[in-house]
């Protein structure tokens, strides 16, 4: 029996009330909720050796760096990563991409060839259309299909000898849906092309392993795995982030420095200039444990227990339609006939219950649908059937009131 109630007792936010009605919080895809535990470890910090790392001599910082390294090392022992000083750690996934993107302004030429897939986050768009601009490469992309799987067989069309780079979601945040990846890595590399995985769905799901799935890059987010916002991670295989220049110039990512000449650190320093949020790495170490210590397979079980109660729960209703039926995790996108998803929304809000409504920063999938959005409620490992029934209660009282 998995502890939901145990584990429930761990998130303060859970006991509140939203418009005088408990919380119901299916939003878990745009960020999860933060255990005690976590919060304390940043009180903590700030309370007792809030320091400057890697600089000082003086008690405070070097209990600081030490705390802030051992979070990189399990990082890297969670991820199976070969190195500690491949991960790098950075603002969040949008940060990591751009910082590979960047990098490879200097790696590509006109008529190269990268490759992105359908399913994506505006955040693995965007930067590589810039790219594009920049550098004269062609961006090709993976087509999906009604189910809202990529259609493979065009993706083995779409790769040759001029791509360069791959980059695809591990989960799509608008539909659930897991790519695999494994075939898409495999494949990209027998063309001598990389591969970088947006990594910011899968890692609260899934187990993930970075030397099996021998992947050249793979970044997420710490906000969506209990963690705080404003941390996240780039791994990169050693060789790729030394073929890579710096991203940002300042301090920390030096060697030496006169007027005449920079030398830069090695990694991971050389890409993380500045003070860092030393705090955000320390917690985001401590939610990596938090969620080890119930464990990811368990976790997974729990949610696809979820995922399925809620999917024939929603099939019920007439009129509703659930966009992305492949292979997913706990995330169901939807909008009921002749009804506005926000106005849903706005009603369910008003019950207590928080889902997310719009495009959700993925503007080609609604475009594929003919739709301006979906309802999207994300399930995680701290919610029960029980918020399942109040959010069907709620979403039935708003279509009554709304048709």
């Amino acid at each position: 029996m998995f502890p939901v109630e145990q584990i429930r007792a761990d998130f303060p936010i859970l006991q509140r009330q939203v418009n005088g009605k408990s919380l119901v919080y299916f939003d878990n895809a745009a960020t999860s909720q933060t255990p005690q535990i976590v919060i304390d470890a940043i009180v903590d910090y700030y309370s007792n050796y809030n320091a400057n790392i890697h600089r000082g001599v003086h008690a405070l910082s070097q209990e600081a760096t030490d705390k802030y390294e051992q979070a990189r090392i399990t990082l890297q022992k969670h991820f199976n990563a070969r190195h500690a000083y491949e991960m790098i750690f950075t603002s969040g996934t949008t940060h990591s991409i751009n910082m590979v993107a960047s990098g490879f302004s200097e790696l590509l030429n006109e008529g190269d060839e990268i490759i992105v897939s359908a399913l994506e986050h505006h955040s693995n768009i965007v930067p590589w259309q810039m790219l594009a601009e920049r550098t004269g490469a062609k961006l090709k992309v993976i087509p999906m299909n009604q189910e809202g799987a990529l259609i493979m067989d065009v993706y083995d069309e779409l790769l040759s000898k001029k791509t360069k780079l791959v980059f695809c979601n591990h989960i799509s945040n608008a539909l659930g849906t897991i790519n695999p990846i494994e075939e898409i890595i495999e494949k990209a590399h027998k063309v001598g092309a990389a591969v970088l995985v947006d990594g910011a769905q899968s890692v609260p799901h899934m187990s993930v392993d970075f030397q099996a799935l021998d992947v050249d890059f793979y970044v997420a987010s710490a906000h969506k795995v209990c963690g705080p916002t404003g941390m996240g991670f780039l791994y990169g295989k050693q060789e790729w982030l030394e073929k890579l220049p710096p991203y940002q110039g300042g301090g920390e990512m030096i060697e030496t420095v006169t007027f005449e000449k920079t030398t830069y650190a090695g990694l991971p320093h050389k890409f993380e200039a500045g003070t860092p949020n030393i705090c955000g790495g320390i917690a985001f170490g401590i939610a990596i444990d938090y969620v080890n210590s119930i464990g990811l397979d368990k976790i997974a079980a729990y949610e696809q227990e979820l995922l399925d109660y809620g999917t024939e729960k929603l099939q019920e209703i007439e009129g509703l339609r659930i966009y992305g039926t492949a292979h997913k995790t706990s995330v169901i996108s939807f909008n009921v006939e002749g009804i506005h998803p926000y106005d849903i929304g706005s009603i369910l809000d008003k019950l207590g219950v928080a889902v997310r409504t719009g495009h959700h920063c993925a503007q080609p999938i609604m475009d594929f649908y003919q739709i301006p959005g979906t309802i999207r409620a994300s399930f995680a490992f701290y919610n029960t059937k029980e918020e399942i029934d109040v959010f069907i209660e709620g979403l039935k009282k708003a279509i009554m009131m709304l048709s």
